[in-house]
């Protein structure tokens, strides 16, 4: 009890504040589903292969199964096909590669598959006239958070998206040297991604900020075509001094 005469004193010691939590203490992810929509696209067939090099569970979505198995088949790994929304019910974490023009439908159509699972946005809004690449701003913001919007139910972040589908695809590369910038609202969210990106040689998921932040994520793979064409390279990104 508080007497008159001490009122305002507090003499209990302070509880001392617990330890930050390490940023690199990220999750174990092996034991995750990993599904691709748009996983017969050079992107998707990419990431796929890698997670499943890595170790991971791996399905490739594709409107067409058909196209989705004989993808799977050709990739080996034990990577299987499905229809999307069969690879959206049986995976735990759904990596969105499709194209920008049929992102939205996509998504609009699988709106119950993904409810409550992590939702992997990694799709550049991009347009191409003879200038070269240029960025396009969606009317959300970006290509992440249309996502959100159609996926209210879903738990959505961002990342994956300055990988070069070549050398993801290229059998005789051991290592991919580069950072994933990884976007979302849920730290714990964000550690998944970080710790899939991490199952890759070479490869590091980094966090970047919120998904209001994702425009200039996806934006920059614009620059970086322009890199690539100018140097004959497939350049991609490291974060310094983290």
């Amino acid at each position: 009890m508080t007497s008159p005469d001490n009122a305002g004193t507090d003499n209990t010691a302070a509880a001392p504040k617990p330890a930050a939590k390490d940023p690199w203490d990220l999750p174990d992810v092996s034991g995750l589903v990993v599904g691709v929509l748009g996983g017969t696209g050079d992107q998707g067939r990419g990431l796929a292969y890698r997670l499943a090099r890595a170790g991971q569970k791996v399905i490739i979505g594709s409107r067409a199964v058909e196209r989705a198995e004989t993808a799977a088949a050709e990739l080996g790994l034990g990577i299987e096909g499905a229809e999307n929304a069969e690879c959206a019910r049986r995976s735990d974490v759904v990596i969105v590669a499709v194209p920008w023009d049929g992102h939205a439908k996509t998504l609009e159509a699988l709106g119950k598959e993904l409810a409550g699972k992590l939702v992997v946005d990694c799709v550049n809004p991009l347009g191409f006239d003879k200038k070269g690449a240029y960025a396009i701003k969606p009317e959300e913001g970006s290509a992440a958070e249309q996502a959100a919007a159609l996926l209210p139910d879903a738990r959505v972040t961002a990342a994956f998206h300055h990988l070069s589908a070549v050398l993801l695809q290229d059998v005789s590369i051991e290592e991919i040297d580069t950072d994933v910038m990884v976007l979302g609202e849920s730290r714990a969210d964000t550690d998944i991604v970080q710790a899939l990106a991490g199952r890759i040689p070479g490869m590091r998921g980094v966090f970047a900020g919120r998904l209001r932040n994702a425009h200039q994520v996806e934006s920059l793979v614009a620059n970086l075509i322009s890199v690539n064409r100018r140097y004959k390279a497939h350049a991609g990104l490291r974060v310094t001094d983290v």
